[in-house]
């Protein structure tokens, strides 16, 4: 482990000299590459869907995991978009003269070995190590033992392209011990590693934060809500609510509890019961909402389940204040929404609502770095410090000063 460690170090160093020429030139062959490798990868990801299969893995796994050719080209789209960025590496933030004559200026640096821990989604692999590539920084990619065989192809195809521009392969690694001691060692490495990245289940996420002594950006659990207010348009209502729900219920940023205003809910209710049976969505509700429509009795776990499957539960509130006490008491600062055509209502809930992202009349599954613009990400975040929400290439700098002096000393 720490000759693996030692060397990521020392290829930061390496990848720090970079010009972003030279950055978005090498990314470019990895998308082709990856294109060309598509055969081998998918035959990898094969194995480890029978081995998902064999193992019973839930349908919200198991759709992480799946690779074909479109998600294949996706991936290598992701790395395009990523090579199309603005260079994050060298930006002068701030830039100013001190009283004592010298220039201050604030740039923009790489954090320097970036470690992310992440389950499932061979995807990440690519998009990780893009990411960190872009911006400097050594990726070292702990995934999971799920998607084994998917990573190692795509890691695989990462490297090939690294030494080929002269470069070592160490910048975009597989940890070489992945099981939990390799990871309860990692998280340790404060001497080689800068940041770590958890994106995965409740448990893990806070076995890392509880133990690490690296600094922890939490990917944390996606437990969304989205509210329909009494001013909300139905139309809107019932295509954003399925939508946030339906279109990946796998996924950190689906919905995972309707919260609908009680001067609406008879005549609302109905409607997005049918709109959802047509989806085949469990519904769980609570009292209020069983004495309108047909569903399971939600219970208080109920509300504090992220289900990553299709099953939804529903509470009538009494407008948005309630809405946004429930939110606060069972949310995870992830993605929440409200759905109206109130003006004043809407910033009530924007402002106040504490999450990484708010929307107003928009599916929360947006929450994706793909759809902020930034290609790719690293990780939704859920901290406050030093990132939130989507972490694309600008979130994986960090700043240092640079003072240029003309012999100045201080008295």
């Amino acid at each position: 482990m720490e000759t693996f460690l030692q060397e990521a170090k020392a290829s930061s160093r390496v990848l720090s000299t970079l010009s972003g020429s030279e950055k978005n030139r090498i990314l470019k062959a990895m998308a082709q590459r990856l294109r060309e490798e598509c055969g081998a990868i998918l035959e990898a990801n094969a194995i480890d869907m029978r081995n998902a299969e064999e193992n019973d893995l839930t349908s919200a796994l198991k759709d992480r995991l799946f690779l074909d050719e479109n998600r294949v080209e996706g991936i290598a789209k992701a790395i395009e978009e990523i090579a199309a960025l603005k260079e994050p590496v060298g930006r002068v933030l701030d830039g100013w003269y001190a009283d004592a004559g010298f220039k201050i200026e604030k740039v923009t640096v790489p954090i320097g070995v970036v470690g992310v821990i992440y389950e499932s989604r061979p995807n990440v692999t690519a998009d990780v190590g893009a990411l960190c590539f872009k911006s400097g920084n050594v990726a070292i990619l702990k995934g999971g033992k799920e998607a084994e065989n998917s990573n190692r192809a795509i890691a695989g195809v990462l490297q090939s392209v690294l030494e080929a521009n002269g470069l070592p392969k160490a910048a975009i690694a597989l940890l070489p011990d992945s099981s939990r001691e390799g990871v309860a060692k990692l998280i340790k490495q404060d001497r080689y590693v800068d940041l770590i990245v958890p994106r995965g289940g409740e448990a893990l996420i806070r076995y890392v934060s509880e133990n690490a002594t690296v600094p922890v950006v939490k990917h944390d659990k996606g437990l969304c809500h989205t509210y329909v207010d009494e001013d909300a348009d139905f139309e809107k209502a019932l295509n954003i609510a399925v939508n946030a729900k339906c279109r990946r219920t796998g996924i950190c940023g689906a919905l995972e509890t309707l919260l609908v205003d009680s001067a609406i809910a008879e005549e609302f209710l109905p409607q997005i019961k049918a709109a959802y049976d047509a989806q085949g969505t469990e519904i769980r509700g609570c009292e209020r909402t069983r004495e309108i429509i047909e569903a399971n009795a939600a219970s208080e776990e109920d509300y504090a389940t992220e289900y990553l499957e299709n099953i939804l539960t529903i509470r009538v509130v009494d407008g948005v204040e309630a809405a946004i006490a429930h939110i606060e008491t069972y949310g995870s600062q992830h993605s929440e929404a409200i759905i109206t055509e109130n003006y004043t209502t809407a910033e009530t809930f924007l402002n106040e609502v504490d999450a990484a992202c708010v929307y107003l009349n928009a599916s929360t599954q947006f929450t994706d770095g793909g759809e902020f613009g930034f290609g790719a990400e690293v990780g939704i975040s859920t901290n406050k410090l030093h990132a939130r929400g989507p972490m694309g290439v600008s979130e994986l700098t960090t700043y240092k000063y640079k003072i240029y002096g003309h012999g100045e000393t201080r008295a």
